[in-house]
């Protein structure tokens, strides 16, 4: 069971350090939300951290994290509710933040080998909300193209390191939709901010 939300960590997964765009406003406005309602709030723009990929399995099992990656492990640390907003780039999340996913959710820090049976969680008690923005409508990637890239981000890496629950915001369309939807749907993630879900 999660706890409480008092301390939310937003992960801004766009890929350019220098987008104003949609996702940056989502970040935005999840963090005004939250702030309103009198929570404590740190966003972290994945594409603005220091650190490369991991080559190989002793790297990630034994391996230094990067200073900007043992940062966000501290903030994922002391965080009730992690917020991960991103693109939909090929069906899935651009490789930046697949890149960060694999260096902050290290063995030792989000988990523990066992000898036998499923590995120990060490990020239980925290929830998450996975945003993500995509150019097709959003049933489309749901019935037709089973949110493949969004099930494996939920179950296989949050929920397999403890979070829970997991859910999650598609907005479908965002090439072509006007003005006046994407501000319907800021307020509505502003409201998840309120309601630190």
């Amino acid at each position: 069971m999660s706890r409480p939300v008092r301390t939310i960590l937003i992960l801004n997964g766009h890929p350019d350090a220098k987008s104003k765009g949609l996702c940056h406003a989502l970040a935005t406005t999840y963090g005004e939300g939250a702030r309103e309602a009198g929570r404590t709030v740190q966003q972290l723009d994945v594409a603005g951290l220091d650190f490369g990929f991991v080559s190989s399995q002793a790297e990630y099992e034994k391996g230094t994290p990067p200073l900007d990656i043992a940062a966000a492990q501290d903030q994922i640390r002391t965080a009730d509710h992690l917020v991960v907003i991103y693109p939909m780039w090929l069906g899935d999340m651009p490789a930046i933040l697949k890149a960060f996913l694999e260096q902050t959710l290290r063995p030792g820090f989000a988990f523990t080998y066992r000898p036998n049976g499923f590995p120990q969680k060490h990020l239980t008690g925290r929830s998450a909300r996975i945003i993500v923005t995509m150019g097709m409508p959003a049933a489309v990637y749901r019935w037709f193209y089973r949110a493949h890239g969004l099930k494996n981000l939920k179950r296989n890496i949050l929920r397999f390191v403890g979070f829970g629950p997991v859910h999650a915001t598609l907005l479908g369309s965002v090439g072509t939709c006007g003005k006046e939807k994407i501000q319907r749907r800021l307020a509505e993630v502003k409201e998840l901010g309120r309601r630190g879900i």
